[in-house]
């Protein structure tokens, strides 16, 4: 029987209200994500793949890290947080982000403030996008590895951002883009795997984001009416979730 891949979330904020309630905190969501992505693999693929441990990390509140010997991949959450300021907190994880980068066996894993934070390790710039918030079930242009890796021609996949990565670091692979981000994705075979949008996320997730952000003036009506009106679309979370697991075993 083949060992546990063992999966670090590191948690870079908490959720909000229902969504709260339901989950506790992203690490549980993410779990549930990667427990249907690796369900996905079997059953598309017909591939073996092991059981899933997932263990999380508050690294905003708790600033605990996994030692890198016990884990086999490091997945970096989402954030309301900007991953271009200079919090103790955000340094720290920056730092032992680069730590991952430097070693060849643990695997590196970015959702939205997470693929910032690597963007932001292999020394690109990341800050405020001019072109304004991306929110809601998006689709994305993928590049041929894009596609490639998430088995579609085009990604529908929810977003929650106005921070991007300006630019793809030299030594990966695009992944794709969309009108108001350059940097969607990125890949490096055997090292690390990262995507702007959410696919953790779903409808009544975002919705709850939209609301409560529309009722505090960060969104304006236009943001919140379009996001609305897409919330409940179709959404390629678990192919993007799949192609987690297979970059964790290749």
């Amino acid at each position: 029987m083949s060992p546990p891949l063992r999966i670090a979330v590191l948690e870079c904020d908490t959720p909000i209200g229902r969504t709260k309630e339901k989950y506790g905190g992203y690490g549980n969501l993410f779990k549930e994500l990667l427990q249907n992505g690796a369900q996905a693999v079997r059953e598309k693929d017909g591939t073996a793949v092991p059981e899933l441990d997932v263990r999380k990390y508050d690294v905003v509140n708790d600033e605990i890290y996994p030692e890198l010997e016990g884990v086999d991949a490091v997945l970096l959450s989402g954030s309301r947080h900007n991953s271009f300021d200079d919090e103790i907190w955000i340094l720290k994880l920056v730092e032992f982000t680069k730590k991952v980068l430097a070693q060849d066996r643990v695997r590196l894993i970015g959702v939205c403030f997470g693929h910032q934070i690597i963007g932001r390790a292999l020394e690109q710039e990341v800050g405020r996008s001019d072109r304004g918030w991306e929110v809601s079930v998006t689709p994305m242009e993928l590049t041929e590895k894009g596609r490639e890796l998430f088995g579609v021609q085009e990604v529908a996949i929810h977003q929650m951002h106005r921070d991007v990565v300006y630019t793809y670091p030299p030594s990966v692979e695009p992944l794709g883009h969309s009108p108001r981000c350059d940097v969607q994705g990125m890949y490096e075979k055997k090292r690390l795997i990262t995507v702007q949008g959410h696919p953790e996320f779903n409808g009544d997730i975002v919705s709850e984001l939209l609301d409560s952000r529309h009722e505090k003036g960060i969104f304006d009506d236009g943001t919140y009416k379009d996001g609305m009106e897409r919330v409940r679309k179709h959404h390629d979370g678990v192919a993007v979730s799949a192609a987690f697991i297979r970059f964790m075993m290749e």
